[in-house]
């Protein structure tokens, strides 16, 4: 299928404008297209928009004279699901970098720390595609996973590693009373919850590619410390760097 998709959409997906060769084979994936914008115009030299479909922003630059892509994924799995499959099946990326807010769901992790994937676990049916008949547990690429930590450890930023939950519920509007829903987790020593990094880790396993979700903790549903909107889209600096230490 990949193949296939190749020659198919080299002049672009239905999700993607990019045409063959105009994005780079590492990609910076954050949720927000804006936070991408924002990431481009900061950080990469030269910086060209090679997509705009549906306003989900992609950009292709130099950072330190290689050539660098950042892309947004959207929020949830499925949205995730689509960006990256297209990128690694019909563009040639071999390794996404997600980039993201998450929430606290221990005390260990604050507002403003790193958090770092080390596999995801989730609530979503999103691998029962592959027929496995099973439970499914992805997780990071150990090369970029063990560059990332020891960038971050290197700096002294703040951070934890360990499994997150990865959720198709947005934790603050689910139905479920928390003592049966992210507490349970959480119990299970998932300290960060998002709602992408599980598609994200899905997919480079069946493709054989490559895939690290790290975060910047956004809001705590412990205190109930949040960051602000505009904070969400520029205070993450801390994240940019560590991602950026692996281009």
């Amino acid at each position: 299928m990949a193949r296939d998709g190749l020659e198919r959409y080299r002049n672009g997906t239905p999700h993607n404008a990019a045409r063959s060769g105009e994005i780079a084979p590492l990609v910076l994936m954050p949720g927000d297209p804006l936070r991408a914008k924002h990431l481009a115009e900061k950080y990469l030299g030269s910086p060209r928009q090679f997509s705009g479909i549906r306003n989900m922003l992609g950009f292709t630059g130099e950072y330190r004279g290689k050539p660098l892509s950042v892309m947004g994924s959207g929020m949830g799995g499925p949205s995730m699901g689509i960006y990256s499959y297209e990128l690694f099946a019909f563009y040639g990326v071999e390794a996404i970098v997600r980039i993201g807010t998450c929430g606290g769901l221990r005390p260990e992790l604050e507002v403003g720390d790193l958090a770092f994937a080390m596999t995801a676990s989730s609530d979503s049916r999103y691998a029962e595609q592959y027929g496995l008949h099973g439970s499914f547990s992805p997780c990071a690429d150990y090369g970029l996973l063990e560059r990332a930590v020891a960038a971050a450890r290197e700096r002294g930023y703040r951070h934890w590693v360990g499994n997150v939950f990865s959720s198709d519920h947005f934790s603050l509007y689910s139905a479920l009373d928390p003592e049966e829903g992210w507490k349970k987790w959480a119990s299970m020593g998932c300290a960060a919850t998002d709602m992408e990094s599980y598609a994200l880790y899905c997919n480079a396993a069946y493709l054989g590619k490559k895939a690290l979700a790290l975060f910047t903790c956004s809001d705590s549903n412990l205190s109930h410390v949040e960051m602000s909107p505009l904070e969400r889209q520029t205070a993450l600096d801390h994240m940019f760097d560590v991602a950026l230490s692996l281009a």
